[in-house]
């Protein structure tokens, strides 16, 4: 298991005794209590031993995302018994629903702006990151966002959904775009592990068509006009890499039909059978192609043309697009 992982394990069970104690001093009834104590020693002293995340059916690792939700697991998921199998997968069920639900309205429209995304997580949960958000206060502009947290499954779940709370709390404060993912880099870098980043665009609009943009580290937002495609470069790292990133933000001017397409590795690095990449030039051809179509219809043609490039292969990470058109 990778030092860091272990480091913050250590400390989560630490705390987590360390309240148990506070609570069955003040309880009459701990018998439960007591055995959950047991447990959370009994895992401080698998690290002590070394042996701690190692099944202890067949000796293989224990799946680190696991670990993170619940520190206590003792077993592989090969391992697991009928009715663990059953917990487990109600768990997943429930954190499905409750990842579902931080998305925004699929079809957005509001101040001159129209707006549709498509979110199809590899899994039952997954870590792209999506959010529209217009704050109550404030003078008409919205916010978007779209990241992809690194890693799969239930534990990059966890980050996009810490990711998505930071977020929705920082607009609130009407920041630069730059000064927003810098504040929101920080607090992510305090909260999270180190082996936990993310590339992510934010983005503010505003009524006149103007889109204030920063990137941090992700997939390049394509920008479509009539016969032209353009790329938007990164202006920053991921994040979560360094506490004092610094971050930079770009202006541009989009004209009554023009759009703004974003997207993550998920479409842009998938790979056909014959080990082909989608890439970024079959899309720009692709977006160029159906310029005027509303944001609905026009992720709809990408991801007909999507389908029809993988065939048969599988798809191996999380995928999500955003496209945003000014009316």
């Amino acid at each position: 298991m990778a030092a860091n992982l272990e480091t913050h394990l250590h400390a989560q069970l630490l705390d987590r005794r360390e309240k148990l104690m506070a609570t069955i001093s003040q309880s009459q009834d701990n018998e439960e209590l007591l055995q959950l104590l047991q447990e959370v020693d009994a895992a401080l002293g698998r690290m002590t031993s070394g042996s701690y995340g190692v099944c202890e059916v067949c000796n293989d690792p224990i799946e680190a995302e696991r670990l993170m939700v619940d520190p206590l697991v003792r077993y592989c998921l090969p391992d697991l018994t009928p009715h663990q199998q059953r917990l487990l997968e109600q768990d997943l069920d429930l954190t499905s629903q409750m990842q579902w639900a931080l998305l925004p309205q699929r079809n957005f429209s509001h101040n001159g702006w129209e707006a549709h995304y498509l979110y199809e997580p590899l899994g039952p949960v997954g870590g792209d990151y999506c959010d529209i958000v217009v704050p109550e206060s404030g003078d008409g502009d919205l916010f978007f966002l779209l990241g992809d947290v690194s890693g799969k499954g239930i534990a990059s779940s966890m980050m996009m959904a810490h990711l998505h709370a930071i977020f929705r709390s920082l607009i609130t404060i009407n920041l630069p775009v730059n000064e927003l993912v810098e504040r929101a880099n920080r607090i992510f870098c305090e909260s999270t592990i180190p082996a936990y980043y993310a590339t992510l665009v934010c983005g503010r609009a505003n009524k006149s068509g103007e889109i204030e943009l920063c990137n941090a580290g992700h997939c390049p937002p394509l920008l479509i006009r009539p016969g032209a495609v353009e790329s938007i470069p990164a202006t920053g790292l991921p994040v979560g890499l360094f506490y004092t990133g610094q971050y930079s933000a770009q202006k541009i001017q989009l004209n009554p039909g023009d759009s703004l397409f974003l997207y993550t590795d998920g479409l842009a690095e998938a790979r056909n059978p014959a080990d082909a990449e989608y890439g970024a030039e079959r899309l720009s051809n692709v977006l160029g192609d159906f310029y005027a179509l509303t944001p609905r219809l026009l992720n709809g043609k990408c991801m007909d043309d999507f389908g029809a490039f993988l065939s048969d292969a599988p798809k191996t990470d999380d995928l999500t697009i955003l496209s945003f058109r000014r009316v």
